[in-house]
Parts: C-alpha cells; structure tokens; sequence
C-alpha cells in the first residue's frame, strides 16, 4: 500500500528547518547574553551544543546534503592540487619583494618629479 505524499510538504519542511535553525542559532547569541552569571565554559558548552544541533538540523535540508557534497568534492580537488616546494616559495616571494621595492622607486621617483612639476607650473612651494 502506498502512502500518498502531500503536496507541499517539502517546502514546508525546508521553511520549517530554516526558522528553526534560525531559531537555535538566536537563543544560543541571546542565552549567552542572558546567562552571563553562569560559569564561562558552561555557557561556550552550552553555545555549541546548540549550534551543533542547529547544524545537524541544517545538514538534513537539501541545501545543506548539497553543501556537504561540495565540501567533500573540494577536498579532494585539493588534494590533486601539485602545492609548490618550500624553495619555490621562498623564490617566489623573494622576487615579489624585490618588484614591489623597484616599482615603490620608481613610483616615489615619479611623485618626486610631478610634485615639482605642479609646483613649478602653479608657482606654490610644497
């Protein structure tokens, strides 16, 4: 026997699971706040047991299956990754320092040269 499936019953759910997240995520900031008295480790305690169910709640929508698969496809995409070694790096940093000094000369050589320019044109002294 078939159960019948109502229509609208998935938008529901993902309305339902975005305000109660929303919901849980509140009342951990807000409990916080409130809860000031209480001792500092219980409260953080407190603080991510609730977002970890909001979380898990989370996970459960489509959106959020759909944010785990891509977590998961970009870890390993990362892994295929070929990361430089230690002495490219090094190189690599060394040359953009010294880029970034040459072109700071000659930017400051050509503000030097149309300050001068300005102030011989429009005869103040800067």
């Amino acid at each position: 026997m078939r159960i019948p499936r109502l229509k609208g019953a998935g938008a529901a759910w993902k309305r339902l699971s975005g305000l109660i997240v929303a919901v849980l995520l509140v009342v951990a900031i807000v409990g916080n706040y409130y809860y000031r008295d209480f001792s500092l480790p219980l409260r953080a305690l407190a603080v991510v047991v609730v977002i970890a169910v909001a979380g898990a709640i989370a996970l459960m929508t489509t959106k959020g299956k759909a944010t785990v698969a891509f977590a998961r496809e970009a870890r390993t995409e990362v892994r295929k990754v070929i990361w430089p070694t230690r002495q490219e790096t090094l190189h690599t940093t060394l040359i953009v320092a010294a880029v970034t000094a040459v072109m700071s000369l000659i930017l400051w050589g050509l503000d030097g040269i149309l300050v001068r320019l300005v102030s011989f044109i429009t005869g103040l002294r800067f």
